[in-house]
């Protein structure tokens, strides 16, 4: 049986979504629902916290308890590689996702860690590597607020990346442009990706890690980039919390048969 709390912040979750508190509404006071029967101020308290990081409500001195806007960022598609946010401009790709959603962001949102590892089988077979080769693993924790949203690791050569920002583990972008830039910079300029997404069930480690309510899945996304003659210059794995995000692709249909005919 679920601890009373839980059983609370259910209840109120459901209501939220329902519309019953529609966003920008204020929750009840602890004491007013400690009055209605709900649980104790602790029981209540436990239940608010528990919305707060499941991303439903915001809590403030002097504001009480207030429904978030639910509406997900857009991670956009193609767009948010355009080289000319991260060449020519300072608009990394999670910072693009931002920009098009119309919300805030900071830098140090992205924190991040480096290391020289292993690779895993997966890595090894996108870089075309011998198994026990090492690579540069960057990982990267990506926030809005307080709030989680998804984690992403980038695996390089270390032939690609050494000495350069991208195993530098100051916390957000590779510097102006990220990543792509750094990589642009020395002579690897990024041409095509495949990305691969797949839906999923949580590990324990990534519910706490994302903050995710119980029961929530993630997406997981396989990336690799290539340059123009091939060359796998980054292979990334991503795990996003489901519902904080709209995925959002916009591109040409294509049309084989009449390609056939122009060759």
């Amino acid at each position: 049986m679920a601890p009373k709390w839980r059983e609370l912040a259910d209840k109120l979750a459901e209501r939220i979504r329902a519309g019953d508190y529609a966003p920008g509404a204020q929750l009840p006071h602890i004491r007013e629902l400690v009055e209605a029967g709900e649980g104790s101020k602790s029981t209540v308290h436990a239940a608010y916290k528990a919305l707060e990081a499941e991303g439903l409500v915001t809590s403030s001195r002097g504001h009480g308890t207030v429904v978030r806007q639910q509406v997900p960022l857009k991670r956009l598609g193609i767009a948010r590689y355009d080289k000319a946010k991260w060449r020519d401009s300072d608009e990394v790709a999670f910072i693009a996702d931002r920009v098009a959603s119309g919300r805030t962001y900071r830098r140090n949102e992205q924190t991040q860690t480096v290391s020289l590892v292993e690779a895993p089988p997966a890595v090894s077979a996108a870089h075309g590597l011998p198994a026990g080769a090492e690579v540069y693993a960057r990982a990267r924790l990506v926030k809005e607020g307080e709030q989680p949203t998804h984690t992403l690791t980038s695996y390089y050569r270390p032939e690609h990346v050494e000495g350069t920002r991208i195993v530098d583990p100051t916390p957000g972008p590779a510097g102006r442009g990220g990543g792509f830039r750094v990589l642009y910079d020395a002579g690897y300029e990024i041409d095509h990706m495949k990305e691969r997404v797949f839906a999923r069930a949580a590990t324990p480690d990534e519910s706490k890690l994302l903050q995710l309510p119980p029961g929530e899945p993630v997406v997981e996304l396989h990336r690799t980039t290539y340059t123009a003659d091939g060359t796998v210059v980054e292979f990334a794995i991503g795990v996003h919390a489901a519902s904080r995000f709209a995925w959002e692709y916009e591109f040409q249909v294509p049309d084989s048969a009449t390609d056939k005919e122009d060759s």
